[in-house]
């Protein structure tokens, strides 16, 4: 019978989740996730814990990945799926790639201490369990355990988004080289999210026709901040570029994340689903 729940998207304390490989796993297979992928921004520390956890359970494993990419001044990101994780030019990219996340961490903290928020560096590391990998989602925990926001939407809105205190651009790898370490490790590229990107029609255009033009194979249709209405948008897109459909929740955390592990609606059967294309590498 074909895969229907497939999850390929999600985040571990590898990353800027708040559970362990085990526990997603877990999460996931309660959820009655068949085929899942653990997806850290940029790290693939947590691979072979996942892959383990995955086959405990009785679920079928993908590695995977999700990496920076600077496109058109806005920050990309594109999912792995299926690729070899001991390729040595994808782990030296993925390193490059994470190597600006400190200098950027002590700007944000400065930008929200010069708004009388002090310590912001060092309560956004408390949160971090690998700190190469300290992002803005650890400044917002340590702003809302601290009162100053509500919850982590809120202190995005207010403080870490473009014209706020905190917001730090970063140039990250561009569309060609992560598309690339994807696919000479032997795995597929997905463009991640594809609704969030702040760009005009011309320029997610120019998005999806460099992506396939580099070699990039895959969208993320059914994702956890789709609406419904972008479901059949992004299907539409699919159709357009020749690319196969992914799903995936973007999990981060159970008492942060809007969409659990596995509970999105199936794929629609016209489209192709990515996992056809690296079948021979589940796990």
């Amino acid at each position: 019978m074909p895969i229907q729940n497939a999850d390929l998207h999600c985040h571990s304390i590898v990353s800027d989740g708040t559970l362990t490989p085990e526990e997603l796993a877990a999460r996931a297979a309660a959820n009655g996730v068949e085929l899942w992928a653990l997806t850290d921004h940029d790290e693939i520390g947590g691979q072979e814990r996942a892959a383990a956890a995955a086959h405990a359970l009785g679920m079928k494993y993908l590695t995977g990945v999700e990496i920076s990419v600077t496109f058109a001044d806005e920050t990309v990101h594109v999912i792995g799926l299926g690729f070899d994780d001991r390729d040595a030019q994808l782990r030296a990219g993925l390193a490059a790639t994470r190597g600006g996340r400190g200098e950027r961490a002590r700007d944000i903290a400065a930008g929200l201490a010069a708004v009388g928020i002090p310590g912001a560096y060092e309560g956004a590391v408390q949160y971090a369990r690998n700190q190469e990998l300290i992002s803005r989602t650890h400044f917002a925990r340590f702003l809302v355990e601290t009162g100053v926001c509500r919850d982590t939407g809120e202190v995005f809105r207010r403080f870490l988004v473009e014209g706020k205190p905190g917001f730090v651009p970063h140039r990250w790898a561009t569309l060609k080289d992560a598309v690339r370490w994807i696919t000479e490790a032997g795995g597929v590229a997905v463009i991640a999210h594809p609704a969030r990107y702040r760009l005009s029609a011309n320029e997610e255009y120019a998005l999806f026709t460099d992506f396939k033009a580099h070699g990039g194979r895959g969208v993320e249709v059914v994702t956890g901040s789709h609406t419904p209405s972008e479901y059949v948008t992004y299907a539409e897109t699919a159709r357009e570029f020749g690319l196969a459909a992914s799903r995936g929740s973007d999990f981060h955390s159970p008492g942060e994340s809007h969409t659990d592990l596995g509970q999105l609606p199936f794929l629609h059967g016209a489209l192709t689903p990515v996992w056809d294309l690296v079948a021979d590498r589940v796990r």
